[in-house]
């Protein structure tokens, strides 16, 4: 057992991941880092958006499909580069190459709030430095998802994951809104609010003591070792099932994309009025996960990981629908929660059924689908947004989405047949 995770002699192990000092160093940055880095996304996703309609003269659904175009240059060095993140995950020190992804967050805030303050944004600048956003993701993604489980026995893991969704969920809640009133505030304020927190992060992830190295052939070629990645997942039912799961159903029901449009043309809110829906799906989910890290699921965890992927797609039609602001902020709420469900069930049993020596690179793909659900989804609904206007573009996803629950629910039945979190492979 790691240094870092040892319990006294004769004393019995904690049982809360918080009782361990690197995951509170871990915790800490990570809620730091979300906060910055959605502060600076959603101004992100209305600048471009607002200028693409003010600048440039662009109607509705051209500008929505510009929405489209900032999802696509994310993903694209995602798609590109995360074979090899996963490697350097599993072959270099998880904490250096965490807190040198969030010094290349540190330089796009830093380059967003310059461009800003200076009246120097253009489209092509924004999907620039959005494209640098998405290098950065990539890497820190796999590195810290694979550094969770070396700083709690396995025995914890259920229940620092849930933890860890408190960090991301809570920030989520925190970032958006914080963006969207400091921007309203004054334009350039978010992005420096942002370079702050991200230097805290990146500095509590250096404070991490060294952890044990995962058992990697370091003689093996690092291609070979993305072949036995890709290898690993498409042979194993169960996680092949549930990261392909979440790829298409948040692929076709992604709403956030298009809240630019709802919050300035549809339900009319402005900027504050966008970092609060931006919120609002973060708000459901952090209530699931604090009431996951302390009441734990333990049973028929696969049954329910579907029916809260059906529920996800559920609340994204019915919000397609909604003209009131109130009634969208609650259907953001039920989809966020109905998500959260959904990602610590996924996310329990990929870090669980996925040996240490491995996690890097499995972590990378499930980071990969997870991006490509989210980015493209973007690109998904900018063009949909274009071809059937942004109710149109939600309502279909929603619809989607439930379509491919119910698919992948006889496709892959190892899913629904999960029934508990017991580990597949022991350390």
């Amino acid at each position: 057992m790691e240094e870092s995770i040892e319990a006294g002699v004769g004393s019995p192990e904690p049982r809360h991941p918080l009782a361990y000092r690197d995951y509170r160093l871990f915790w800490v940055a990570r809620f730091c880092g979300v906060i910055a880095t959605l502060s600076l996304v959603v101004v992100l996703g209305w600048q471009v958006y607002d200028i693409a309609r003010s600048d440039y003269g662009m109607s509705r659904r051209a500008a929505a499909f510009q929405l489209g175009i900032l999802g696509f240059v994310q993903f694209a060095p995602l798609f590109l580069l995360t074979p090899i993140a996963g490697v350097v995950a599993d072959r270099y020190d998880r904490r250096k190459v965490a807190a040198l992804s969030v010094g290349i967050d540190m330089l796009v805030a830093g380059g967003l709030g310059l461009a800003t303050w200076t009246d120097a944004l253009s489209l092509p600048l924004l999907f620039a430095l959005a494209a640098l956003h998405g290098v950065a993701r990539i890497f820190f993604g796999p590195a810290m998802n694979s550094l969770a489980p070396n700083l709690v026995p396995a025995k914890v893991i259920p229940r620092a994951i849930a933890t860890n969704s408190i960090a991301w969920q809570f920030a989520s809640v925190l970032g958006p809104a914080v963006g969207g009133m400091l921007f309203a505030v004054f334009p350039s304020l978010p992005y420096i609010v942002a370079v702050g927190l991200l230097a805290v992060s990146a500095t509590l992830i250096t404070l991490i003591k060294p952890v044990r190295k995962p058992d990697v052939d370091l003689k093996v070629h690092p291609i070979q070792q993305i072949r036995d990645g890709l290898r690993f997942v498409w042979h194993d039912r169960f996680l092949l099932g549930a990261i392909s799961l979440d790829l298409f159903a948040v692929l076709l029901g992604g709403v956030t994309a298009l809240l630019p449009v709802f919050a300035r043309d549809i339900l009319m809110v402005g900027p504050v009025g966008l970092g609060w829906m931006r919120a609002a799906p973060a708000l459901g989910a952090g209530i699931v996960a604090l009431w996951f890290a302390f009441r734990p699921m333990e049973h028929n965890v696969g049954v329910k990981m579907l029916l809260a992927v059906g529920v996800y797609g559920l609340a994204t039609a019915l919000f397609g629908f909604s003209h009131l602001f109130v009634v969208s902020l609650a259907l953001l709420v039920v989809l966020g929660a109905a998500d959260m469900v959904s990602v610590f069930v996924r996310s329990s049993l990929v870090q669980l059924n996925t040996p240490d020596a491995m996690r890097g690179r499995v972590s990378s793909l499930s980071g990969l689908a997870i991006s490509a659900s989210n980015e493209l989804g973007e690109l998904q609904s900018g063009i949909a947004a274009a071809l059937l206007g942004a109710t149109g573009a939600v309502v279909f996803g929603g619809a989607g989405a439930i379509l491919v629950t119910v698919i992948w629910a006889f496709a892959f039945p190892e899913l629904k047949n999960a029934r508990t979190f017991a580990p597949a492979y022991r350390e």
